[in-house]
This record gives structure tokens, sequence and C-alpha cells, in this order.
């Protein structure tokens, strides 16, 4: 029996291909490793009408079967507890217990402290309508300019490089977060670097690493997925 079809808004820059959002990817990683292909719409932060009719301000929406599912987490629970034949995206409720402790920590530590050394820069590949909200928006939330929330990033990025200091000492005995093969844990963490590597040229990582080792094994991953869009590097 054919699955009904999955469709996933995505966010989009002023080139549709260049798809950013660090939750969409999160959402896009867990399709794949489910095997699951959805269509992709890419939205636009000015384009609230769109999902407006979904209950949604904000994307990832994914639609499947006439029910529209927000928020990255709620949809790779959506997807297991949907499609249990497939490769499990947790490893049972244990692991998703402690993947859920990853998104708060990858939220919480990795994309506030990426957003802080890249956020001036993402103005540069949004579509021409979206700068006026994105400034407004993100100056409004950190009480300054977007250019001076970085300004100090070359010294900066030395204490965001040491808060990643567990998921290093993770990365240095093995090859991903759950061990020998990725689960959903390390889509949560890696988002917010794809995301950074879309918008900004900006190093993150020292080329020596093990997390940017990680990185580029999560690039590889889902037949170089991740490569595909538009980025820097």
């Amino acid at each position: 029996m054919t699955q009904p079809a999955l469709c996933l808004y995505e966010l989009a820059g002023a080139d549709p291909a260049r798809l950013f959002s660090p939750y969409c990817w999160r959402a896009r990683y867990a399709l794949a490793a489910k095997g699951l292909e959805a269509e992709t719409v890419p939205w636009r932060f000015v384009q609230k009408d769109a999902i407006a009719p979904h209950g949604a301000e904000k994307v990832p929406v994914l639609l499947h079967a006439g029910r529209a599912v927000r928020e990255s987490w709620d949809i790779a629970v959506y997807l297991e507890e949907t499609f249990p034949d497939r490769p499990s995206l947790f490893g049972g409720a244990p692991g998703k217990d402690l993947a859920r402790f990853v998104n708060a920590w990858a939220d919480a530590v990795v994309l506030a402290g990426i957003a802080r050394l890249i956020v001036a820069d993402i103005v540069a590949v949004l579509d021409p309508g979206d700068v006026a909200y994105f400034r407004t928006s993100r100056e409004a939330r950190f009480g300054m300019t977007l250019e001076q929330v970085q300004a100090d990033r070359d010294v900066a990025v030395k204490g965001f490089r040491q808060a990643l200091h567990p998921l290093r000492m993770i990365l240095r005995d093995q090859p991903f977060l759950c061990g020998e093969r990725p689960m959903h844990a390390d889509a949560i963490a890696f988002g917010p670097f794809q995301w950074a590597r879309c918008t900004s040229p900006f190093r993150l990582l020292a080329p020596d690493d093990p997390i940017e080792a990680w990185r580029q094994r999560m690039l590889d991953l889902h037949g170089g997925m991740a490569r595909a869009v538009p980025a820097f590097d």
C-alpha cells in the first residue's frame, strides 16, 4: 500500500536551494534516517500565511496523511511512531529520553553560541523580502545591532569551542554520539553546525578538532545530502 506523500516546509534563503534552518535540518535527517522522502516547500520568514492554515508560525512543518506536525522534535517523534518498521531514530525509550536532553543542550549551548558568532552574516543570504524582518526581530532579541552582536567573534569563538568540550570528549573515543553509528541525537547536535555552514564563512571549529571530524562524517551521511546545498565550505 502506497504511503501518503510527505511534504516539509523548510526555511530558504534568496536561493531556494539554500535551506538553512537548524531545526529543518533535524527534520530532514530524521526523514532520511527513516528512508523517507518528502517534498520540500521553500519558505521565507515573511510567508506566515503559507503555514498559518497548519497552525504554525515557523518551520519546519511536516504534512502527512492530512496531519500537520510542527517543531523538529515532534516531527522526529511522529516519524518514529508512524513508521516503526523502519530504522529507529532513538533505539528505544531510554534513547529517546537521552536525545531529548541533547535537544535541550544543543539549543542552549550550541545554537545559542553559534548565533552570536554568525548572526550578521545571515543577512547576506536572505531573500530580500526577509531582510527587514530578520534584522528588526533579531536586533530586538539581542538588544543591539547584528554587527555589534558578533563584533568580538574572533575572541568569543574561543569560549564557544570550550563550551563544546563535553561533545568533544565523546567524539574523541567514538565516531558518533551514539557509538559506531549515528542516531537522531547526532542529527540534533549537527543541525546548528549546518545552519552556520549554509549562512556564514566564519570558521567555528579548528581543523584538528574531533568535532570537526564528526561534522564531516555527518555531512557524508545519506549520500552527502547536507553537502549538496549551497554553503560556505
